[in-house]
């Protein structure tokens, strides 16, 4: 965290001063990257919780880093205060994942009471858009199934569709989220499902993509159009 703080510290710093006296052009190449390195480092600082940042405080470090002037505050005093950023930051995100656990209860009880909604016993929710032959194969837990696919947010954000791609995925049933692992097995071919899953059934706490929230409740319409031999 000390680290990262300081490395924030210095490319902010720079858009703060060059601000000061005039502000860049942002037309060569230099600018324009040192502009993006910025962005990140900003958009980092807002996803840690660090939206007070003093941007005066921070130039004048950054100043006296390239001056090699003294320093105005003590390593102690330091150490003190980025403790006291990653303790605050970390309540923060304590009771952003504590609403969103409310959030998706709620979520979820509304949508297990719509009309066409089985929830499972682990939780997962699904409603049967297109029916295949109820006599069909059924994909078991070592199988490679074909899949069309599009996996949505609660509010509507797609962060991954086969469809989009124009191609369907290839995917080994135990080498899927929780979720997928359970809903593709209870699947015939030809079936198309909205399929709701909770956040313990998908990626938890631990997201794989900045385009997934922690504790994300993700919702897909899969369908399944084959199962593949398999490999002895």
């Amino acid at each position: 965290m000390k680290r990262n703080l300081l490395a924030v510290s210095v490319a902010v710093g720079v858009l703060v001063l060059s601000g000061c006296e005039k502000e860049p052009e942002l037309t060569t190449p230099i600018q324009q990257a040192s502009y993006g390195i910025g962005l990140n480092m900003g958009q980092s600082l807002l996803q840690d919780g660090l939206d007070d940042i003093d941007a005066q405080a921070l130039a004048l470090g950054l100043d006296d880093a390239l001056t090699k002037a003294e320093h105005r505050v003590g390593d102690e005093e330091l150490t003190a205060a980025f403790t006291t950023l990653q303790e605050r930051a970390q309540e923060k995100a304590k009771s952003l994942a504590d609403d969103a656990v409310e959030a998706n209860k709620k979520y979820l009880q509304e949508n297990a009471d719509k009309d066409g909604v089985t929830t499972t016993d682990s939780g997962m929710q699904y409603e049967v858009l297109t029916a295949g032959d109820a006599e069909g194969a059924q994909p078991a837990e070592d199988d490679v199934v074909v899949v069309h696919y599009e996996g949505r947010l609660v509010d509507g954000t797609v962060f991954d569709s086969s469809v989009e791609r124009g191609e369907p995925a290839e995917l080994p049933v135990n080498g899927v989220i929780p979720g997928w692992m359970e809903a593709l097995q209870l699947m015939h071919v030809g079936d198309k499902w909205k399929v709701t899953l909770p956040s313990e059934l998908a990626y938890g706490e631990r997201s794989p993509s900045p385009v997934i929230p922690p504790n994300s409740i993700l919702v897909f319409e899969m369908e399944l159009i084959s199962i593949n031999p398999r490999q002895e």
